[in-house]
């Protein structure tokens, strides 16, 4: 197959993980789908850019539950002016690496998010903020302090 390229994301545990937090939310997919690594990257980007703004880096732990590891190929074709003498069509057409996906089940954990019931919001909007990067529809669940309903 050759090379397989570098995962674009490079963190799957972000803030406090030695913290002791009360509140558990977790982002979880609707359909099953592939995630390639940049939009990850993306989402975490994003949820993490919110917390520390928010939060502050020691008021939470979060966590990518998913990981990357399916390689993804594409047989690149040759176009313009005389390229049916130039690419091989079907033949050969295995195709290089051009990134990696995590393979998602429906209603699988994707993000995870521990924190207290002071940032509880902004955990929440964090979450919402990371799913608009990926390319599936995700719904916010409450694991931990179910008292917590809003």
């Amino acid at each position: 197959m050759g090379g397989i390229p570098a995962s674009r994301i490079t963190q799957f545990d972000l803030g406090n993980p030695r913290g002791d937090f009360p509140l558990k939310i977790t982002l979880k997919g609707e359909e099953a789908c592939q995630i390639r690594h940049n939009a990850l990257e993306a989402a975490r980007i994003a949820a993490v850019r919110h917390l520390n703004k928010k939060a502050g880096s020691i008021n939470y732990h979060l966590k990518i539950r998913i990981y990357p590891n399916v390689v993804l190929r594409e047989n690149k074709q040759a176009t313009g002016a005389g390229a049916d003498r130039v690419s091989d069509g079907m033949r050969s057409a295995f195709g290089k690496a051009v990134g990696t996906a995590a393979r998602v089940e429906v209603g699988q954990s994707l993000i995870s998010v521990a924190t207290t019931k002071a940032y509880f919001k902004v955990a929440k909007e964090a979450l919402r903020r990371a799913s608009m990067k990926l390319p599936t529809p995700c719904r916010i669940v409450i694991e931990k302090g179910s008292e917590l309903v809003s």
